[in-house]
């Protein structure tokens, strides 16, 4: 790694979402405040806007201590340090012969693509994301500054979509992601399947995401498809037993149905 910079992968709950929750809690506490002592308002609709006003504040407490907890969860610096936990273990499930390549679907701050890279370091790496405003500190200038800044020279990053990669078919030796399609309203199932268009034959893919049913529908069924399609070694990995995290953080932190889809074409 570069003693001159260091990597800064960022922070899966955004540190902006995370200073508004906490300043709209501070308004409400304000305003529940003014209606419940000044009472700039008399009579049934004062104490209305206060009660209200009141709940919303109660409401922004508990949202802004989950996103707090989830901040100091996710940091790459931080004690538990789970999205480092969570990229290392995608990464270790991604083997690229020499001369292959590789891509990251929904790259962000390159880390998944950068510790894929650093793995197979004779195998070329690429990075797609819409980078859209929702992670406003994600950029493709970050990845690369990230990569620099880890001494890999054998990723690149490019402006991509999840929905329609702009990729012939079977181009790249391995596909990944981590926690991208969850985030794509629609047909999801759908777009692992074009994920995999791109994959070559005999080529491996390792993606993670929140494969509840109510997100993807029936993944088990859909690993059947896959095995009916001529993929091999399918398996659906409940990443909450452990082996990333635990059933219980899972449950807090919004994460139940966290697995990996691994296999082969």
């Amino acid at each position: 790694m570069s003693n001159e910079m260091r990597p800064e992968y960022k922070n899966w709950m955004p540190k902006g979402m995370v200073l508004t929750a906490v300043a709209l809690t501070a308004v409400f506490l304000i305003l529940s405040v003014v209606f419940g002592c000044a009472r700039p308002v008399s009579g049934a609709a004062g104490t209305a806007l206060f009660a209200v006003f009141l709940a919303l504040t109660l409401f922004g407490c508990a949202v802004s201590l989950w996103m707090l907890l989830m901040y100091r969860a996710f940091s790459y610096d931080g004690k538990r340090q789970l999205s480092r936990q969570i990229i290392e273990g995608i990464a270790g499930k991604v083997d690229i012969p020499d001369g292959g390549s590789g891509l990251d679907v929904g790259c962000g701050s390159g880390a998944l693509s950068i510790a894929v890279a650093k793995r197979n370091p004779g195998a070329e790496v690429t990075g797609v994301d819409r980078w859209g405003k929702e992670y406003a500190s994600f950029s493709k200038t970050l990845c690369e500054n990230n990569a620099k800044a880890e001494g890999v020279s054998n990723t690149s990053f490019r402006h991509g979509n999840a929905v329609k990669l702009d990729f012939p078919d079977e181009t790249f030796d391995a596909v990944f992601s981590n926690y991208v399609y969850h985030n794509i309203p629609g047909d999801r199932q759908e777009y692992l399947l074009e994920t995999l268009r791109v994959l070559k034959k005999g080529g491996t893919f390792a993606l993670h995401d929140i494969f509840s049913n109510k997100k993807y529908g029936d993944m088990q069924a859909f690993v059947k498809k896959l095995r009916a399609m001529g993929y091999e070694d399918v398996r659906l990995v409940d990443t909450t037993g452990g082996s990333f995290m635990t059933k219980k953080e899972a449950a807090w932190m919004a994460l139940s149905g966290s697995a990996l889809l691994t296999g082969r074409k």
